[in-house]
């Protein structure tokens, strides 16, 4: 058969954790300051301003005894069987992360051996032509490993590629930070197969880029800001929200369009765009600020399919658990279809910033 390579997603997965915390849960929560001083507004008044900035309600945590690898595995095995393959012909796991498994415990992040390696010893699968490996990219993680995968397929090299984002940011942001009620945990997988079509299908175009001269510092490790915690070497996630949100209105929108035009695709025929939810008014501005670089002002109705609502901002994890809940139906009123053409877009630590174009 005659025509072109080209990676599509054979089959999806994802893990949702069991533990349900609402933003009321946060009400007895001392929360500090950068500075280490005590918030002295009542929470009731900084919760209700938090789900007006960012519209999250509730997220889910792990539990106490599962760690990152356990739910990548839970979410490689749902992907595993939705593509209907043989675990032992995958060619590559990758397994996007940036924390590794931190213990409840014990807050020391656990690289060694990677997630993916742990990963696929779970999966019992004994082929040493899978190879396994992480990726650390901050929230576009995922996505990065999906156009490394692309990579593989279109020189050949592969014919099948498990791809999973996960994450358990509950165990790494600081309690009495006003942004840890931002951060959720999950996990979601894609196996992503070589197919040969005469028509252009499944990954068409990405782009990648990093700012890391003037941004590299807007995510980053840092000390508690209750200055009362026990372990003053303990390290927690911070975010110059901000300039972070600035950032993001700036860079994404262009981005997205840049990979457009690399794949010809026209703006008319975009289905769905699939963006990483950190925050859902902002990436209602995301995607204004996109369609204005087309002079448009009215955007189509059901455009954006959102989950920050409900699941919180799970990091690497967003993404591919956000396209397995709309492929098996169970995030009305979104379908997608044979044909359809998706975007998806992240930005993140570094900060790094990835699109990609994919067509059903």
């Amino acid at each position: 058969m005659s025509g072109s390579i080209y990676s599509v997603i054979k089959g999806t997965g994802s893990y949702i954790p069991s533990k349900l915390v609402r933003n009321e849960d946060f009400l007895a929560t001392e929360f500090y300051d950068s500075d280490g001083t005590k918030l002295v507004k009542p929470n009731q008044e900084i919760i209700d301003k938090f789900l007006e900035i960012t519209t999250i309600a509730q997220r889910y945590y792990i539990t106490d005894q599962k760690v990152t690898s356990d739910i990548a595995y839970f979410a490689a095995v749902e992907a595993i069987k939705s593509a209907d393959i043989d675990k032992e012909e995958l060619d590559y796991i990758i397994v996007a992360h940036n924390f590794g498994d931190v213990k409840k415990d014990n807050k020391r992040s656990d690289f060694v051996p990677s997630l993916a390696a742990r990963v696929k010893h779970k999966l019992e699968i004994k082929n040493p032509g899978t190879v396994a490996y992480d990726i650390t990219f901050g929230c576009p993680g995922w996505l990065q490993a999906v156009i490394q995968a692309d990579y593989y397929i279109k020189s050949g090299d592969a014919k099948k590629i498990l791809v999973i984002g996960a994450e358990a940011l509950s165990r790494i942001s600081d309690p009495h930070d006003r942004d840890c009620m931002l951060y959720a945990d999950g996990a979601g997988a894609v196996v992503l197969e070589a197919k040969t079509s005469e028509t252009p299908i499944g990954i068409l175009a990405h782009k990648t880029r990093s700012d890391t001269f003037l941004y590299s510092k807007m995510l980053h490790m840092g000390k508690s800001f209750n200055p009362d915690i026990k372990n003053k070497n303990e390290l927690f996630l911070k975010m110059n929200g901000r300039k972070l949100y600035q950032y993001a209105l700036e860079t994404v929108p262009q981005a997205i369009k840049d990979c457009l035009d690399k794949s010809n695709t026209e703006l008319s025929e975009i289905s769905k765009v699939l963006i990483h939810q950190a925050n859902g008014k902002m990436d209602d501005a995301i995607l204004k600020r996109f369609y204005a670089l087309y002079n448009i002002v009215d955007l189509p109705e059901n455009i954006m399919p959102m989950t920050v609502s409900f699941l919180g901002n799970t990091s690497v994890a967003t993404l591919p658990t956000l396209l397995d809940l709309i492929l098996k139906n169970k995030l009305d009123p979104h379908r997608i279809s044979e044909g359809d053409t998706l975007v998806f877009a992240s930005v993140g630590a570094g900060m790094n910033i990835n699109a990609m174009v994919y067509k059903m």
